[in-house]
């Protein structure tokens, strides 16, 4: 490519030099200057080729080229024909061959069609549309010059010109206007902007011999010939090697000149101003005045057009700018999925409100959502709040404002002196029959709190929520009007979370063990992981008050993890200690929360690899309702199983579905609960449920049996409790009696003193 180049270079600079030698010295025939332009159009046809067969190029781009390639080589015959007829006729300059004047024309006619198949990239009808006028103005604006400065001239010039060379010339003409016009739109695509820019210069050249013409007449198309024209070749060499580059090195994709239409407007006025001070302009027979002001009227109307189209386009952007607006500020005050208002719009009502009168706030949440959550999917959850939400809006009333505070929480503000049992009265009628599209029958809980005017916003949502938390401590389908002191106990259960997080940072928890014990010998075959939380302040915490807290916040998952890989670690250590056989199950508790962490199986394995703890002797204890959590559930647990962990159900025999979670789950170890355990020893019950309890437990072992499963008694609570299930077939149990939970260091005693027994 760069020889194609540096010979269209060297063309160019011979043929100025041999122009300016000849009109200093007139050397050698006229007919010379007649050959650099067929050199230079011929290495600029040379040029693409070597193009297209350099690199891999679009069907739009290689069909750009291959149009160029014959547009070259038409100029390059045309004026081959144009020189043979300069040295035929001697000293004297040619006119230009109707056979030339063809092979130049559908040259030009080649170029135009190239560069008007070249896209733009404009894919919409209404871009495209406004494109087409920015381009018709910008064309009009450049085509009038060029017309009335170049072509117009030599119409009415006082030598006329051949009708092949104003065909020429008025051809190139357009040519350079469409050109121009089409590059300034170019922002990227298949063409190369810069090389297409180069390649729509050449117009410029027609349109400086066009100028010597109008100037110099015929002493104007020598260096026209020999100067001008060659540059066209160059210009497409330099096109060529642009493309080149942009194959290796692509230019980043910019932007069309919108400033085009503009400078056309412009352009049109300087020969509108030549028409209007040149009286010739009107001369009778000359009517190339009133084109140009005519052409000049067009362009006023297109330019019209223009900024009606704009005004319209901006009218609609203003319109779509406000609409985005109002749907902004509507999406920072609402709640997306029930379209109710959110917490802060619902703070600043409440605001309003109690500026001006008391105020009534109703916060309801659902009873048992979570269980919807995740036993249906989170679909199915989001119906459910949006039917919810209909029911608040149709039981509060045109005049109450419902919102959505979080998740399953939602707040009615009911205005004026309202007590606000109607609403809740009213809400608990809604929710009787089932509702949503899965037809479910919930039941929510709810606070009421009455404010007067003046008190501050969050005061009435802190007392609201005071007795939110008052109802579900009575159980489900409860509202609870607010009382002094309700937030006390709201506030000690929100305090303990926070202590939760601190307990958990200090290593304030402990791991307990409970034995399992063989009913025959009194053996301990395995433990119960149970955790306690030593309060440096409180003292002994109670699981039954930190757990839910801890279920409540997530916290269960960390808390989870250390009770997991504490037990792993411990039970490896006893087995190291005092032998293989010492134990068959160490077995933590694991909660719903824990199985719907993505980590949980990762959490297992790891604690198993770091203890050096064998899989089988770790068992997982569940609840039934833990189990019967969707599908994320049953994958998790078939997973640990697959491990060769063992999975217990605990307290069995409670659920809606115990006997179908045995064909579903991988279940390995079933634990009878204590209520069917308690009262069992009696000979003769003397109540049905007592009754029912013995067949229950005799009903589970054989089912276990047949199963294949292990079965352990939970609760023995005495010495003949014990023997009677030994009766009914349950090997092993666990109870106060057998064994109360302790720390690891008692137990490690209870093993070594038994080992001293085996050895004596």
């Amino acid at each position: 490519m760069r020889r194609h180049v540096i010979a269209a270079a060297l063309i160019c600079l011979l043929g100025t030099l041999w122009y300016g030698l000849w009109v200093s010295l007139s050397p050698g025939p006229v007919a010379i200057g007649y050959l650099f332009m067929p050199a230079a159009m011929a290495t600029g046809g040379l040029a693409v080729r070597a193009l297209r067969r350099s690199v891999p190029l679009a069907p739009a781009g290689r069909r750009f080229w291959v149009l160029l390639e014959i547009c070259c080589y038409l100029f390059a015959t045309g004026f081959v024909v144009l020189a043979v007829d300069a040295f035929r006729f001697g000293p004297e300059l040619p006119d230009m061959p109707p056979g030339g004047a063809v092979l130049i024309g559908g040259g030009v006619l080649v170029a135009m069609w190239g560069v008007a198949q070249v896209p733009l990239g404009v894919t919409s009808w209404y871009e495209r549309g406004k494109q087409w006028l920015d381009r018709m103005i910008a064309f009009l604006g450049c085509a009038v010059v060029l017309w009335h400065f170049g072509i117009a001239p030599m119409l009415w010039a006082p030598e006329p010109w051949t009708v092949s060379a104003l065909s020429i010339l008025l051809l190139a003409c357009l040519f350079a206007a469409g050109s121009i016009t089409k590059v300034a739109y170019i922002a990227g695509g298949p063409v190369d902007r810069r090389a297409m820019r180069l390649v729509a210069s050449t117009g410029l050249a027609a349109a400086g011999v066009a100028l010597l013409a109008v100037l110099e007449g015929y002493h104007g198309i020598l260096p026209g010939q020999a100067v001008l024209m060659p540059v066209c070749g160059l210009l497409i060499a330099l096109g060529c090697r642009r493309q080149l580059s942009a194959a290796t090195n692509p230019v980043p994709t910019g932007k069309g000149n919108v400033w085009l239409p503009y400078l056309a407007v412009l352009a049109v006025d300087v020969p509108v101003a030549d028409v209007l001070v040149r009286s010739w302009h009107w001369a009778p027979g000359v009517w190339e005045g009133r084109l140009v002001v005519a052409t000049a009227v067009v362009v006023t109307g297109l330019v019209a057009l223009r900024q009606y189209v704009v005004y319209r386009e901006n009218t609609r952007l203003l319109r779509e700018k406000q609409e985005s607006e109002a749907r902004l500020r509507h999406e920072a005050t609402h709640d997306p999925l029930t379209g109710l208002a959110n917490r802060a719009l619902f703070r600043q009502g409440l605001d309003t409100v109690l500026a001006t009168g008391p105020a009534t706030v109703l916060l309801a949440d659902l009873d048992e959502f979570k269980t919807v959550n995740d036993s249906l999917g989170h679909d199915a959850g989001d119906g459910l709040l949006v039917a919810f939400a209909d029911v608040l809006r149709a039981a509060a009333g045109p005049d109450a404002e419902v919102a959505r505070l979080a998740g399953d929480e939602f707040a009615v503000l009911v205005p004026g002196d309202t007590t606000g049992e109607d609403v809740a009265q009213a809400i608990a009628t809604a929710t009787a029959v089932p509702i949503s599209d899965q037809r479910l029958l919930v039941k929510f809980s709810a606070g009421l709190a009455t404010a007067p005017r003046g008190t501050p916003a969050s005061d009435v949502l802190r007392r609201a929520d005071a007795a939110l938390y008052a109802a579900k401590q009575r159980g489900r389908g409860n509202w609870v009007r607010y009382a002094g002191g309700m937030e006390r106990p709201a506030s000690a259960h929100a305090r303990l979370g926070g202590d939760l997080r601190r307990a958990l940072d200090a290593a304030e928890f402990r791991i307990v063990y409970q034995p399992i014990v063989a009913l025959a010998d009194g053996r301990i075959t395995g433990v119960e992981a149970l955790v306690r939380w030593e309060h440096p302040e409180k003292g002994l915490v109670s699981p039954a008050d930190f757990i839910p807290a801890a279920e409540r916040t997530g916290l269960i998952v960390p808390l989870g993890r250390f009770v997991l890989r504490e037990t792993c670690r411990q039970a490896a250590a006893w087995l190291a200690e005092f032998g293989p056989d010492l134990l068959d199950k160490a077995a933590p508790n694991v909660s719903v929360r824990q199985l719907h962490d993505p980590d949980f199986v990762a959490d297992v394995d790891a604690a198993l690899a770091d203890s050096g703890l064998p899989a089988n002797r770790l068992v997982l204890e569940l609840t039934e309702s833990a189990v019967l959590r969707g599908q994320h559930v049953s994958r998790v647990l078939h997973e640990l199983h697959d491990m060769g962990v063992r999975l217990a159900l605990d307290d069995f025999g409670t659920g809606e579905s115990s006997l179908s979670l045995l064909r579903a789950f991988p279940a390995a170890i079933v634990k009878l609960d204590k209520s069917f355990v308690d009262g069992i020893e009696l000979d003769e019950p003397d109540t049905p449920a007592a009754h029912a309890r013995q067949a229950v437990a005799r009903a589970v072992v054989q089912l276990a049996d047949a199963l294949g499963l292990e079965t352990v008694a939970e609760g023995i609570e005495n010495q003949e409790q014990a023997d009677r299930l030994l009766r009914l077939g349950y090997a092993v149990g666990q109870g106060y009696h057998l064994g109360r939970p302790m720390p690891p260091e008692k137990l490690t005693e209870i093993f070594a003193a038994r080992r001293v027994r085996a050895a004596a």
